[in-house]
């Protein structure tokens, strides 16, 4: 089980698409207040298309609040202030990948109070970040990779084409 953490998410349509890569992981996401948007929002739910009803969504008052409900959770921080790379874990089989607001990350604090588990998705040294809901597929396809795609299925067949 893979949850998506967004702390403070601002950007409706980023959320959207992130909304939809849950749904077609199985990931469950997970909002924590405050959110620089209406989830009522035309754009949210335009960018979810018809995925946002067939994605288990959880709202929390404070990243805390979250993190009391799942006492034993492993949460891995992404960051661009980390030093290891996304793929240098060996996730396990239910991990909380947590992202931060479009505009400042996550607060310094909290990965500062994780940086054992801080992770970055590697870049040239000048790009500052890349697009939330890019970078929170980036991460869900890793963790699953690492188990084999479980769950997942592949649509239409692959077949082996001749020379």
């Amino acid at each position: 089980m893979i949850h998506i953490v967004l702390v403070e998410p601002e950007i409706p349509q980023n959320t959207g698409n992130i909304v939809r890569t849950g749904a077609a992981t199985g990931s469950t996401v997970h909002l924590v207040r405050p959110l620089g948007f209406d989830t009522s929002d035309k754009m949210l739910k335009r960018a979810g298309l018809d995925y946002w009803k067939d994605c288990e969504i959880h709202y929390w008052d404070n990243f805390e609040q979250l993190r009391s409900a799942y006492p034993a959770g492993q949460f891995y921080f992404f960051s661009t202030k980390a030093r290891q790379s996304h793929c240098s874990p060996k996730y396990p089989d239910e991990v909380f990948l947590v992202f931060g607001k479009e505009t400042k990350g996550l607060p310094e604090q909290l990965i500062h109070d994780n940086y054992e588990r801080a992770v970055r998705i590697p870049m040239i040294a000048d790009t500052r970040s890349l697009n939330l809901s890019n970078s929170v597929a980036i991460a869900v396809y890793e963790v699953l990779r690492q188990h084999d795609f479980q769950g997942l299925n592949f649509n239409g067949s692959l077949r082996e084409y001749d020379d």
